[in-house]
Order: C-alpha cells, then structure tokens, then sequence
C-alpha cells in the first residue's frame, strides 16, 4: 500500500511531546523473535514497512523532481503485487515540502512523529535534506539513499544514519573536469552555481582539473529567478565553455538569458540539470511560448550514471517501462522516474539485506556491509562500508546529439580528493527473471 499526502496541520503540542517521549515513535509491543516475520521495530508490523520522503510537488523546483517519487511509488507497486520483501507491503508516504527547508522539517516531522516511518527514503534536496540531517540522526532514524550529491550524507561518524545515493558532486565535477582538460585545453571555464552544498562541492571536483582555466564563478540563489547578472558576468569574463551544477528550471533559465544576450558558450551541466525533455518543456514555459524549439540543447554535454529513456533497448528501461504502465499512472515514463524506480530498487535490495525481522539498527548495518556489492541499473558501484556512505562512484560523459543521449566516454570511477580517475571495470547489469532484487540477509 502506497500513499500520498499533501501538507498537514502541525502536530498539536500534547501530541507531540506524548509521541517524541516514546523516542521518535516508540517501540513495538510485539515481539523481535527469529525465523518468521514479526514487527520488529518502529514502522514495521507482521505484513508491512512504512517509509516516507519529502519532495518538491509544488515550487522552482517542483518540474521533473516532482516525478521522482511518483517512479517509487511504481516500483514499490510491482514489488507489493508479488508478495512485498519477506511478507511485508512496502507503504510509502510522500510529502511536498515545494524545495522550502523549513517545509521540510515540518513534513520530516510528521512523518517521524505522527506517522511513525521506520525511515526516511530519497528525500530530496541538498538546502532542504540539509535542514532534517541533524533531526533524523539524534531521532536514530534510518535516512537512506537521499537525492541529493552533496558530501554531507557521507559523514557516518557525524551522521550514522545517512547513506548518499547517486555520484556525490564533487566526484561528478572531478570527471567533467578532466574531460574538459582533455578535450578542450584551451578554454576558458565559467562556473554557474548554485549557491550552496551543491554549488561549493562541485566547484572543488572542477577546480581539481581546471583551476588555471577558469576564469568566473557566478552563483544563483534557489527561488530567485533572474540569472540575468550571473550570465553577464560569464559573458564579461570571456569565458567560453560554462559548466552549470544547478537544477532543470536554472539550466532553462540560464539558456533563455544567454539566448537573449547572444551568448554562445559550449555549454555542459551536471546531470541534475541536464534532462533534455523536462528543459525543454520549461523553455517553452519561461518564454511563454516564444522558445519551443529544445533544440537550442543540442551539443549540450552532461554525464549519466543510469539508463535513459532514449534508449528503449536497455533490459532496465524495459524492466521499468513495463512497471510503468502497470503502475496505471498518469503521464509517461521520464528519467526522474527511472530515478525514483532505481531508488526503490536499492530499498528493496537493503530491506532484503536487513533479513525478515528488519530494525533500524540492523538496515543501516546490512547496507554497510553489503550494499557495495548490490547489483543494479546503477552504472558503477556503491562505496557503502562501515566508515563510508558515499552513494554511486562514477559517471560517463555524453552529449545532446540529435535530441538523443550519445555517449562520448565509458563509466569513469573515482572517489572525493586525490583519488585518481580510471575506467570502470564494472560489466553491465541486467535486472533478474521476476524484475525484483535478489539480495541475501547481511550475515
């Protein structure tokens, strides 16, 4: 069972400090025994496990991401429909926070205290996540596999109960970095940000590479909608190739600007930002109609690091389609869906890890020792481990070409620092026989 809901009414304050004395939902009062299932902890009864996420359904933010959750939901359908993990139907509850971060503590809060989840999962934002990170590690809440790359959810000693998902900013920024030296030495590199986490950890992963090229950092508040200064002040410094880290409205409005500038930089943006169909559709929104063509995005240059809707081909968005249209829901399968889906996979293989009784404690330890080797649509591995919980380690390089995806590298792999750059040696997965991961109980 699956559920959305909108924003609630605050938890009234008796309520809420009867529930936080239980201790971010209490405990159970059944019982933790072996073999067959029990419910074992908060969130968890006989036949079901209760997660939530917060997520941008409203707001700048809201175009594609709001779509991620609606993959999950999909996903976690199709796994429901076969008997759920271990008996257990996985109910999802998923809420709009409109990329505000103090939205985000209100909806985490509910979630926590008044629907009791037995975790957080996917929720979405670097400024927003940032805003519950401390909450949900004193609460000793699981807070698995956050959509975001910032570097915080890769502090286990700080934060134990926070495991990143996809390639973390700076280790995305490192590969595009020495792309651009390689295939283009002589240029001179604009940084456009966003100002934050985001912006700061991608900024580092690019200077690894280009330090002595670039040549401006401009940087761009969320919410605040006219780029128009950053984008001048790129074109005033002559820089010809702009790598943007930024989210999809902020790449529509940075091509609108520079359109109407007569700007034309190679352009290249990190793969947040960088989904050809939903910038597209925002062009035309932005211009109200005056750029509908989005082949302003061809030679547009980005990374990948999950398979793409453009290639029907791929045995993972053939697995996904077919969770699509079973799923019965409006609207077409998108790559903000193969994310939420590719999500909801790693859940279900780190629930299958955490073994029949599944409890706070004992999931965040099954992905520490297991969840490095997990196979999925992920193009590289994981580095979970006890004293990592760094999500997705590498990217390739691709191009617009066409209005398709055209891949111009392999997988690279890399880690945060100093770690050199090599070519993965990962081969492709391919999803099982039933489409539902096949993941021992962590020993």
């Amino acid at each position: 069972m699956i559920r959305r809901t909108g924003p609630l009414v605050a938890v009234a304050a008796a309520a809420a400090l009867l529930l936080s004395a239980c201790g971010a939902g209490g405990r159970p009062s059944e019982g933790t025994g072996g073999g067959d299932a029990a419910a074992s902890d908060v969130g968890i009864t006989t036949t079901s496990v209760k997660i939530g996420g917060h997520f941008p359904l409203t707001g700048v933010a809201a175009p594609g991401y709001s779509e991620i959750p609606t993959g999950m939901k999909a996903y976690f359908d199709y796994v429901n429909a076969a008997g759920g993990v271990n008996g257990r139907k996985i109910e999802f509850i998923y809420k709009d926070d409109a990329y505000n971060p103090t939205q985000t503590s209100q909806v985490v809060n509910e979630l926590v205290l008044q629907e009791q989840v037995f975790a957080i999962m996917g929720g979405l934002g670097t400024p927003t996540h940032s805003a519950v990170l401390d909450y949900l590690n004193a609460e000793g809440v699981p807070d698995l596999f956050v959509s975001s790359g910032s570097l915080l959810w890769d502090q286990p000693t700080k934060n134990p109960q926070t495991f990143g998902w996809q390639p973390d900013y700076e280790v995305e920024a490192k590969i595009i970095g020495q792309y651009v030296s390689k295939n283009f030495p002589n240029a001179k590199v604009g940084l456009f940000l966003q100002d934050d986490d985001l912006g700061r950890d991608a900024e580092k992963g690019a200077r690894t590479f280009l330090d002595k090229q670039i040549v401006a950092a401009e940087r761009y508040t969320p919410g605040n909608t006219d780029v128009a200064p950053q984008i001048a002040a790129l074109q005033a410094a002559g820089a010809d190739l702009v790598i943007g880290f930024n989210v999809p409205s902020y790449t529509a409005l940075s091509q609108l600007v520079s359109l109407r500038l007569n700007y034309k930089p190679q352009w290249m943006y990190s793969n947040i930002g960088a989904d050809p169909t939903l910038v597209g559709s925002l062009l035309a929104r932005f211009s109200e109609g005056k750029v509908t063509d989005a082949g302003l995005l061809e030679g547009m240059i980005s990374t990948r690091y999950l398979p793409t809707v453009d290639d029907p081909q791929n045995p993972w968005i053939q697995l996904f389609q077919k969770v699509w249209d079973a799923s019965g829901a409006d609207g077409e399968l998108s790559n903000f869906r193969v994310y939420g889906m590719s999500e909801a996979y790693t859940f279900v293989s780190a629930l299958q890890a955490a073994g029949p009784n599944p409890t706070r404690k004992g999931i965040v330890e099954a992905i520490q020792k297991t969840g490095k080797s997990w196979k999925g649509p992920w193009l590289a591995p994981f580095r979970y481990s006890a004293d990592r919980h760094a999500g997705i380690s590498g990217v390739g390089v691709t191009r617009i070409t066409g209005g398709k995806t055209e891949r111009l590298t392999p997988v690279f792999v890399t880690d945060n620092g100093t770690a050199p750059i090599t070519e993965s040696t990962e081969p492709p997965s391919v999803p099982p026989a039933s489409g539902i991961p096949e993941v021992a109980p962590a020993g």
